[in-house]
């Protein structure tokens, strides 16, 4: 049987309203057939704060010390909770939700594409598997996150190793297609994150730092060998082919469709309106 070929973009390193823009555009030019299934990867120029699309900027998030770290600071199009992007790889998946091999569910999807992330960190040598949220305290916490910070929160078929989530992921379904998107640490300065939102006082602050510890963890931390983003950029590549069955082959925007993300980014991504709205 014929593999599927999908699209693969890697757009390296850009600002933070830059790489929320060509991900909308590439869900955007998808629905309308202009383009076929496609993999992203890129990094983040400067390391930037990202906040789900449903967060409130005012409750939760400590602007002075994003200013402080000289970070950039985003909202997504997708839900989720704030990510500190910096040493990682950061995906996104965009596929139509009428694909043979999507199926209908936003759980089950999710599975699906993650596959893809599962196959990476095999690749690098590490034995991740998916979690599977059991008790009932597990599951609510799932509808009502205590936390602000994503990689605090546990969801449906999270990716984990040793017991600790090592890739952050969340979703968004428009115009008949599915944005995936996340992060996969390569390393974690814990304090910078920790500092970024609002705590009802340090004693809670200090409390969620130190369980945070235990649930989530970066591939530097558990990798016998140093993983450079090079080696996870060829690990995560290979993965999705294998763990989607698919063939990836590369692509650069033109001009026009770099012209229309830039305008996005500046028209939406920059402004306060979307940023600060919530």
């Amino acid at each position: 049987m014929t593999k599927e070929t999908w699209r693969f973009i890697n757009s390296g390193y850009c600002s933070p309203s830059y790489n929320m823009a060509l991900d909308e555009a590439l869900l955007e030019w998808h629905s309308k057939g202009l383009i076929p299934p496609t993999i992203r990867f890129y990094g983040w120029d400067p390391a930037t704060l990202s906040i789900g699309y449903f967060q409130k900027v005012e409750k939760e998030i400590n602007l002075d010390a994003v200013k402080k770290h000289n970070l950039g600071f985003v909202r997504r199009p997708t839900g989720g909770r704030g990510v500190l992007h910096e040493h990682e790889l950061t995906y996104s998946v965009i596929v139509s939700e009428e694909h043979p091999e999507m199926p209908p569910g936003v759980t089950e999807a999710y599975r699906v594409i993650s596959e893809g992330i599962l196959r990476g960190f095999q690749l690098l040598g590490l034995e991740a598997y998916f979690a599977v949220p059991r008790t009932e305290e597990e599951k609510s916490s799932l509808k009502n996150p205590r936390s602000s910070v994503c990689f605090d929160a546990p969801s449906w078929y999270e990716l984990v190793v040793e017991g600790r989530k090592v890739a952050g992921s969340a979703q968004t379904r428009q115009k008949g297609v599915i944005l995936q998107h996340g992060s996969i640490l390569l390393d974690l300065d814990e304090d910078k994150l920790f500092s970024l939102f609002i705590y009802p006082n340090d004693k809670v602050k200090e409390r969620m730092q130190k369980a945070f510890k235990n649930k989530a963890v970066a591939i530097n931390e558990i990798s016998s060998h140093k993983v450079t983003m090079e080696m996870a950029m060829a690990a995560f590549q290979k993965g999705f082919e294998e763990g989607l069955n698919i063939n990836l082959e590369e692509y650069v925007l033109n001009d026009e469709e770099t012209q229309y993300v830039e305008n996005l980014a500046k028209n939406r991504y920059e402004s306060d309106e979307w940023n600060f709205k919530r």
